[in-house]
């Protein structure tokens, strides 16, 4: 008759697994927070173009009225667009326009995205 063999009990390793687990997971959470943080500013500065460059659209649509004219247009479709109008100008018939639009990409952490775009007649 064979003697009894009795369970051998490894109490030092119990849970690492489920440390290992959590670790990994962390780290996923982490990449993911990053990458939506990332997306987040890339989406607001595409915003702040796309404002910017209707603003001087619109602001060069107005130009031969005046700056006063032209620089309100662009600030109404900037608005329109997300944005909010920090420059505007004349040049001749070209309008340049400065657009900022804020963004939060994580808690407490506020950006804004600022581009500058201008506008004005084909020359050939």
């Amino acid at each position: 008759m064979e003697p009894r063999r009795s369970a051998v009990r490894l109490t030092g390793e119990r849970g690492g697994a489920t440390v290992c687990l959590l670790a990994v997971g962390l780290a996923f959470v982490t990449a993911g927070v990053f990458g939506a943080a990332v997306g987040a500013a890339r989406t607001a500065r595409q915003q702040a173009r796309v404002a910017a460059d209707f603003g001087a659209l619109a602001g060069a649509s107005q130009a031969l009225v005046g700056e006063s004219v032209a620089c309100g247009r662009a600030a109404e479709i900037t608005a329109a667009n997300g944005g909010r109008l920090l420059a505007c100008r004349l040049d001749g018939l070209d309008v340049l326009v400065t657009a900022e639009v804020a963004v939060t990409p994580l808690p407490g952490l506020a950006r804004v995205a600022t581009v500058s775009a201008r506008a004005g007649p084909v020359r050939g």
